[in-house]
This record gives structure tokens, C-alpha cells and sequence, in this order.
């Protein structure tokens, strides 16, 4: 009887920190399970050996931020058969997103000798702008839990289990005192999708917002209670949702409100 056939599984990086990358290899044991039900055929990060395509599962890393990557994603696209973001800065354009909101002209003139040579978009974007995806993993990084849901979804023919509630939920499984009821703290974990099992709140720090905006999220009436209960300026409230995920669109209307 022949063997049944692996699926290929590609990994890809843009413009990124590899660190979505290095959640991969971070599975340990649990990589060892996935390489005998997935045969991974190209990922420049782990491994020497390069398999050619077409493949059935491609995991993306990075921004698109160059004309280069714009060609580039679309190559990719079409020899994946399931092509899946993941983490910030594929999904909503990474902390490089910071530049969407002044002109990138401006940045290449001061920072580089020779402004000629270089070849840039004006923005970065996410995958999704420019091509269609399958499905998509949220994180700064990506959770390896998440990671190892979206593969086995993938071998089982299901979608994944991703919970879509906020960090909030997480602190209140955990036993965690909300510390900005409490402290007074700014947190971001009222808008925040679930995935990092609360880990700044834990440690009596505010929510960062690294897994992006929750399902629905209410960003007006967090930023009035960080305003009204806290006296934040608008400055810091701005400054608040631009970090990670600045160009998720939530986050991105949001801070747009409270520009000086």
C-alpha cells in the first residue's frame, strides 16, 4: 500500500523580526509531531533543505512595505493551496505601520545618504491587501498554542479554534485584580483580542495590545474612560493605539480621533 502524502508546508518572511518565525521552532516537542504529519518544505529559518512548490499550507511572516514584495506575495499566493498571515505585522502591517501616518519621504531623505537608491511603498500593509488569504494569526508574537491550533486545523480539514473575546476574559481567569480599575492604569486589554493569557496584567503592567483588536471592539468608549476617569491627554490616548497593530482599523480610526 503506498504511503499517504504530507502535505508541504512553506514558511515566508517580509518585512518583519522573524519572531513569528521563531514561535515555530519554539514548539520543541510538539515540532516533532508536526513534522511527521507535515513535510516542511521550505523555511529559510529552521532548515537547509528547500522542496519546490506548489504547497499546500504557506505560513506568511512580515509586511508588504516594497514594490519588490508586492510582486512577490502574488508569486506566493499562487503556489499556495492555504495561505495563512501570521502575527502583527502581516496582519495588520506590524509596528512598520507607525510610517502610514506621515510621508515616508520625509523619513528616506533624513535617514539615508543616497535617498535615490532607495525603493519603497509609502505604506506597509498587511497580506490581505494584497492578495487573498485564507486565514489569519494575530500576535507580536504569535501565540505557539494558536500556532499549533492553525496546524492541526489545517491537517484535520476544520477551521481553527481561535477565541475572539479580550484580554479581559483571560485576567478574569487568571484571578487577575483589573489594574486599571484599581491602579488606574492605562491597559488595552478591553479591546484587545485573547492569546497571550494576560501576560502584562499579570506582571501589573498595562495590556500593550500585541494580538490586536478583540471581535467588535468598543475603542470610543475606552479611550472616554481613559480620559474622564484617568485625565489622559490625547496624546497619550493616540499613543496608546499606535503600537503593534497601529493600522488595524480599529486602532487606526481611533488614534485618528485624538490627533493634536
Amino acid at each position: 500500500m503506498p504511503k499517504k502524502r504530507k502535505p508541504k508546508l512553506a514558511v515566508w518572511k517580509f518585512a518583519s523580526c522573524d519572531g513569528c518565525q521563531l514561535s515555530l521552532l519554539d514548539c520543541e516537542d510538539e515540532l516533532l509531531s508536526v513534522a511527521q504529519e507535515i513535510q516542511i518544505a521550505y523555511f529559510p529559518e529552521g532548515f537547509r533543505e528547500v522542496i519546490k512548490g506548489p504547497y499546500d499550507l504557506s505560513l506568511v511572516e512580515g509586511s508588504i512595505t516594497t514594490p519588490h514584495d508586492a510582486e512577490r506575495i502574488q508569486k506566493i499566493r499562487r503556489v499556495s493551496k492555504t495561505l495563512v498571515p501570521i502575527g502583527a505585522c502581516a496582519t495588520a502591517g506590524g509596528i512598520q505601520a507607525l510610517r502610514n501616518f506621515k510621508d515616508v519621504r520625509e523619513f528616506v531623505h533624513v535617514v539615508y545618504a543616497k535617498p535615490e537608491y532607495i525603493d519603497t511603498l509609502s505604506k506597509s500593509t498587511p497580506i490581505s491587501e494584497h492578495i487573498r488569504i485564507d486565514y489569519e494569526l494575530r500576535g507580536c508574537p504569535i501565540s505557539k498554542e494558536q500556532l499549533l491550533e492553525v496546524l492541526s486545523a489545517f491537517l484535520h480539514g476544520r477551521r481553527p479554534v481561535i477565541p475572539p473575546h479580550s484580554v479581559c476574559i483571560e485576567c478574569k481567569r487568571k484571578g487577575n485584580i483589573c489594574i486599571a480599575v484599581t491602579q488606574g492604569i492605562p491597559c488595552m486589554g478591553p479591546v484587545t483580542q485573547a492569546g497571550c493569557d494576560a501576560l502584562c496584567p499579570t506582571y501589573n503592567r498595562g495590556c500593550y495590545a500585541c494580538f490586536g483588536p478583540k471581535e467588535t471592539p468598543n475603542t470610543s468608549s475606552l479611550s472616554n474612560w481613559w480620559n474622564e476617569r484617568l485625565e489622559m491627554k490625547e496624546m497619550d490616548i493616540m499613543r496608546l493605539f499606535r503600537t503593534f497593530n497601529a493600522f488595524a482599523e480599529p486602532f487606526r480610526k481611533e488614534s485618528e480621533g485624538h490627533e493634536v
